[in-house]
């Protein structure tokens, strides 16, 4: 596939958003976050390509990895179109190679990329995949992963009644949490607030407006918070006012949003259960 089509692709995809927003179907941009809670290890661009070819999908991968899951796609199904990379091995400059000429060391290296079609797994058919335990509006330690994620990234953290009404502050290396809040509601106000801390400190600060970085925060929120089980409401309709249907103002929004969620969900991400000796 040819990188003009492949572009095409893309922007077509966020087209498309700029102009369900703008005749008011904000159903689209829920659907479009829900699609970056769900793919987090996916780049921007193929999360945009997944949601908008199937805004449904919760778990896609090519035909041969069904197939080794005892799965197989069924007859007439339409595969959705990504972007794959490229890998290759280079070799390694190895400064010993004098001392040992028969050393072949190599480094994967990223070579581009080319399109492939995946299939979510509704499309599918065959062995039940073991299932995960959901969090069902419980953040038993995301909340504290999420606060030591917080710490590691130099924030200070606080609590104080003197804050209400709102529900969390931050203000260039310091947050602070009203006192006495639900659970959910902590986890969901501070992710928030450390999006700020990540995404607005520097020369996106001057750049963008008061109600773009509150909708841009309240969208890594939700996009945290879908990841991890929690129930949500719809993120943020004010993108229907924000963009008039500016599709370059809205994808440097929305990757903005991806990329600092995806940090967030790998900092909080529960550690591998330790295998028994």
């Amino acid at each position: 596939m040819k990188l003009e089509e492949v572009n095409h692709k893309t922007k077509e995809a966020v087209d498309y958003l700029v102009q369900s927003l703008e005749s008011g179907q904000s159903e689209v941009l829920t659907q479009y976050l829900g699609a970056m809670a769900r793919f987090r290890n996916y780049s921007f661009g193929n999360i945009m390509l997944i949601a908008r070819q199937k805004p449904d999908a919760t778990n896609v991968a090519g035909l041969r990895t069904w197939n080794s899951l005892g799965r197989f796609v069924r007859r007439g199904e339409k595969g959705i179109f990504i972007l794959a990379p490229m890998v290759g091995n280079k070799r390694k400059k190895d400064e010993n190679a004098e001392q040992n000429p028969d050393a072949k060391e190599t480094e994967p290296m990223l070579y581009g990329f080319r399109g492939v079609y995946v299939f979510d797994i509704t499309q599918t058919e065959g062995k039940e995949l073991p299932t995960l335990t959901e969090v069902q509006g419980d953040v038993t330690g995301y909340r504290e992963r999420l606060v030591k994620f917080v710490e590691v990234q130099g924030v200070e953290l606080s609590y104080s009644e003197r804050i209400a009404p709102a529900k969390g502050l931050s203000y260039g290396g310091k947050i602070t949490l009203l006192s006495g809040m639900q659970p959910a509601e902590e986890f969901s106000t501070l992710t928030h607030e450390i999006a700020h801390e990540m995404l607005h400190r520097g020369d996106r600060r001057t750049l963008t407006t008061k109600q773009v970085r509150e909708t841009e925060a309240e969208a890594v929120a939700f996009v945290v918070c879908q990841a991890v089980g929690l129930e949500t409401g719809t993120a943020s309709a004010d993108y229907i006012r924000l963009w008039h249907g500016d599709a370059d103002l809205l994808r440097e929004s929305l990757e903005a949003v991806q990329q600092t969620a995806a940090v967030i969900l790998g900092g909080i991400a529960p550690e591998p259960a330790a295998v028994a000796a």
